[in-house]
């Protein structure tokens, strides 16, 4: 049998909006699912199980931030790939969708050639995530396992996003090396995505949230980027092998 399409659930109170991008993905071959407010938002999630949101910030009953924000901590929906839909151009607006927990913003008025590519680059690093069995990534009392994405700290769940996750899994995988912001762009959202430095921040910033009291291992390189700090427990160092 050939693969199922990807579902993408359309979240957004403008009516004719939601038809138009709806039939634009109906012909390039995806599955729809749509709502017109955050609280449907959030039932539809649960039960199509998208493969991708696309999310309006602002939507009645619950605006598109909270619903991003609940998706984030809800283990059935955590993983789920978000783009955020905004009218509003202001960066501030677009980095407290990346601190709630999005992967990505497009702002309106946008051309639907542009919002179908990011979507489609947004799939495929979802699909780059999958990684061969058997791996194990670890630092001090985090561990990720790469066959399943599921990453635990003191072995309780946490809750990451894709881009949260694969800054970590890059971060460990660097065993001490300092990772610019430009290389952890590239790593999490996929090579030729053009966004600030300062998403990397915000990414970074949930992310120390996440790992709660090892928060610190994250260090923060003034003008060049980020590392795990030196003597973490990290597979293949000197300290892991010793």
């Amino acid at each position: 049998m050939p693969p199922a399409a990807p579902r993408i659930l359309i979240v957004d109170d403008e009516v004719d909006l939601v038809e138009s991008i709806a039939y634009s993905l109906k012909k390039g071959g995806y599955e729809v699912a749509v709502s017109h407010n955050g609280k449907e938002a959030l039932a539809v999630a649960i039960s199509a199980r998208p493969d991708l949101v696309l999310l309006d910030v602002m939507l009645p009953e619950l605006p598109g931030t909270e619903v991003a924000a609940r998706l984030r901590t809800n283990p059935a929906t955590a993983t789920i790939p978000i783009i955020m839909l905004t009218a509003k151009g202001e960066e501030v607006d677009q980095l407290v969708g990346l601190a709630v927990g999005a992967d990505d913003y497009i702002a309106k008025p946008f051309s639907m050639r542009v919002l179908l590519a990011r979507i489609a680059a947004m799939l495929r690093r979802a699909d780059r995530a999958a990684p061969p069995e058997g791996n194990l990534l670890r630092a001090q009392g985090v561990c990720i396992n790469l066959d399943t994405h599921d990453v635990r700290v003191d072995d309780a769940p946490a809750h990451l996003t894709l881009s949260e996750y694969r800054i970590l899994a890059a971060l460990i995988q660097g065993q001490g090396r300092v990772l610019t912001r430009a290389a952890l762009i590239s790593r999490a959202m996929g090579p030729g995505v053009m966004v600030t430095d300062r998403t990397i921040d915000v990414h970074i910033t949930a992310l120390r949230r996440k790992l709660g009291a090892y928060a610190p291992m994250i260090e923060t390189v003034r003008g060049v980027g980020y590392r795990i700090m030196p003597g973490t427990d990290i597979p293949g160092s000197a300290d892991a092998s010793s």
